[in-house]
């Protein structure tokens, strides 16, 4: 049985909401999930997980969330290399940039991005939330 950690950080609710649709696909698939708010997760944990799937809405200029969301992906940075990784968020402004740049992060420390990322613009709709279920499945 595949091991599936949906790693979040949520200020609305909004990629709260996201990540539980995230771990329901990866359920529905077979997989033992475990969701992790970003201030429950760290470095040391990845290893014990055969993928996981990152959510953190845009922030400020399209950034990820400054104080606990981007300290504990930094520090994870260095131990996604080969590993299979999907990530999702919402976002009340702009066009995705922040997911272009997360992408990028991520293909630079070698991960391997599983799916497309999935972004809504402010509270996920059934279709937001559909492809939600689509990533986790995608991760097994």
């Amino acid at each position: 049985m595949s091991k599936v950690a949906v790693v979040y950080w949520s200020g609305t609710g909004n990629t709260e909401a996201m990540a539980m649709a995230v771990a329901e696909g990866a359920k529905n698939k077979g997989a033992e999930v475990s969701v992790l708010t970003a201030g429950e997760f760290s470095a040391a944990q990845i290893s014990a997980f055969d993928a996981v799937a990152f959510g953190c809405p845009s922030m400020g200029a399209e950034q990820l969330e400054e104080s606990e969301f981007e300290p504990m992906f930094s520090d994870c940075e260095g131990e996604i290399r080969g590993k299979n990784i999907a990530l999702f968020g919402s976002y009340g402004w702009g066009d995705g940039e922040w997911m272009r740049n997360w992408e990028s992060r991520c293909n630079e420390d070698g991960a391997n991005l599983v799916c497309d990322s999935v972004i809504c613009n402010e509270t996920p709709d059934d279709d937001a939330l559909s492809a939600c279920r689509e990533l986790g499945a995608s991760l097994i």
